[in-house]
């Protein structure tokens, strides 16, 4: 065996048996994602990680598809102690602080899941998003990001001139501002809506979710247009502890915990992408028109999107300063003109 690996082997089983004599902790999780959903077979597997690497010194409880709280909730329940981790996504927390938009889902900021995760972890990220996480009591051990959704929709939606009128479903908040400055129409509804709000017209398309998430939904049962690879948005799912739970954790504890989330991130960027692969290739073969944006296209959405984040980085200290952040990084990388 070669000598790095040697001594690789030596520092794993040096942590795991560090961690195995500190004080045995329990953890209680919760996640929207429910056990069969992808993600929720993911987070499974974080938590067979962790449980293996610390050797019975981790044990947690994980609670799937909102069981204890609702998902808005899970964030305070955790704060409060009820829980001790919140793995669903920061976005939950803007009516707490706008900046919590900017560690949940940015829009219209990177093209793809490895790119919003080196801003986190080569960027600068880390610390800013760090800051705002304890300032509210919790910890971010890190993200998951599954990566860019698709528009679905019964009309052709080839570039910026077909959002024009474009009547679709969209979640509260910044995206809102932001297909509204495109001149689209975006009507906020429940996700359970949509699919009766399509098939009786009530909207001509939907942001849902990722392609292969829509083809399960069966959103191109009622409409025949998608764009793939999208742009517009890309939530970053999270793992919050309670800052004070974390806090009694020791190195090795926490060491693990990162660890195991670093391939949990891993895992559903690569596993998504190859589920994307799969869908634009099935819908294509029934007939789906699939359209992907020119570059061109992609920076007038972007500019839309920048608009939009100046409203919003003026509303806090803390959201400005996350958006000077990305705005820096995002030049760094060269899809924004660098600030």
């Amino acid at each position: 065996m070669k000598l790095s690996k040697l001594l690789a082997t030596a520092a794993l089983t040096a942590i795991a048996a560090s961690a195995a004599m500190a004080e045995p902790i329990t953890l209680r999780i919760q996640t929207h994602y429910a056990t069969e959903h992808p993600s929720g077979k993911l987070a499974a597997q974080f938590v067979d990680d962790v449980q293996t690497m610390s050797d019975g010194s981790i044990t947690i409880e994980m609670f799937y598809s909102s069981s204890v709280v609702a998902t808005t909730e899970t964030w305070d329940a955790a704060v409060n102690g009820i829980l001790d981790c919140d793995m669903t996504g920061g976005a939950y927390q803007t009516g707490k602080n706008p900046a919590f938009q900017f560690v949940g889902d940015i829009m219209g900021g990177y093209d793809t899941p490895y790119q919003q995760l080196s801003w986190l972890y080569y960027g600068g990220g880390y610390e800013a998003a760090q800051s705002l996480y304890n300032e509210y009591g919790m910890q971010l051990v890190g993200w998951w990001i599954y990566g860019q959704e698709s528009l679905s929709s019964s009309k052709p939606i080839a570039g910026p001139e077909d959002l024009k009128g474009w009547k679709f479903r969209s979640p509260p908040g910044l995206e809102t501002e932001i297909f509204t400055e495109m001149g689209a129409t975006p009507i906020v509804m429940d996700f359970t809506e949509i699919f009766t709000a399509l098939e009786t017209g009530i909207i001509d398309g939907a942001d849902a979710s990722g392609l292969a998430n829509n083809v399960g939904l069966g959103l191109y049962d009622i409409v025949k247009h998608a764009n793939y690879p999208g742009f517009h948005s890309m939530p970053s799912d999270h793992l919050a502890c309670n800052k004070d739970v974390w806090d009694s954790m020791t190195p090795a504890q926490q060491r693990i915990m990162d660890t195991a989330m670093q391939k949990l991130s891993l895992h559903t960027a690569i596993s998504n992408e190859k589920k994307n692969a799969e869908a634009a290739a099935e819908l294509k073969a029934k007939g789906v028109t699939l359209y992907d944006w020119s570059e061109e296209d992609r920076a007038n959405f972007r500019a839309a999107a920048q608009k939009a984040w100046d409203g919003w980085a003026a509303k806090t200290p803390e959201a400005a300063a996350l958006v000077a952040s990305h705005r820096k990084y995002l030049g760094e990388l060269g899809l924004i003109s660098a600030q």
